[in-house]
This record gives structure tokens, sequence and C-alpha cells, in this order.
């Protein structure tokens, strides 16, 4: 999987890099299919935001953004909010195997 990261009007230490690149990974392996990610760090003034967009082919792409004083809890605040919609697709597939199962047997 492909990680790009963006930086704009930013300053970003390779520890924060290397652990958002580290956390991205362990996301979108629980995502089936992840082709890339986008991390993008923003800085406008003393608020940093992160945005994460997560692309796997034949589904939607995933955003979650997060905003803090630093980019350490700007950034757990965007994977968070990734976990949750990853967590939120995983059940919906889970439902639709089991409806679709369970048609299959009563017909």
């Amino acid at each position: 999987m492909e990680i790009i990261f963006h930086a704009h009007h930013a300053n970003v230490s390779e520890r924060m890099r290397k652990r958002a690149e580290a956390a991205v990974t362990r996301a979108a392996l629980r995502m089936s299919r992840a082709v890339d990610a986008i991390i993008r760090f923003e800085q406008d003034g003393p608020v940093k935001r992160v945005e994460i967009h997560l692309h796997a082919p034949r589904q939607r792409d995933l955003v979650a953004r997060g905003e803090a004083k630093f980019f350490g809890p700007a950034f757990a605040a965007a994977m968070a909010r990734l976990t949750a919609q990853i967590q939120s697709l995983r059940a919906g597939r889970r439902t639709a195997r089991r409806t679709t199962a369970g048609k299959a047997a009563t017909v």
C-alpha cells in the first residue's frame, strides 16, 4: 500500500510521519483491498489539522479529519474517526452476508 504525505504550511517531525504510517497501515489491513492513503497535515495559526483519505477499489473513499492544538491529538482524532468508519463498513458487509445467506436457505 502506498502512503502519500502532504504538509501544508506545517513542519511535521519524522517521528510523527512514522507513527502515522504505522497506524494507517494497521487500519488498512482491516479494510479489504486498500490501495493507497493520503495523509494531509495542515497548520492554520494555532489550529493543526490532520486529514486521512483511504482508497480501495469498488468502495467509497473513507475520509477522516481531526483538529487540535498539536498534530498528535489531531491525528488520534482522525484515526478514531477512520477506525469507526471501517468498523461500520465491515458490520454492513456482515449483515448483508447474513441476509443473503438466509434468503438462499429459505428458497
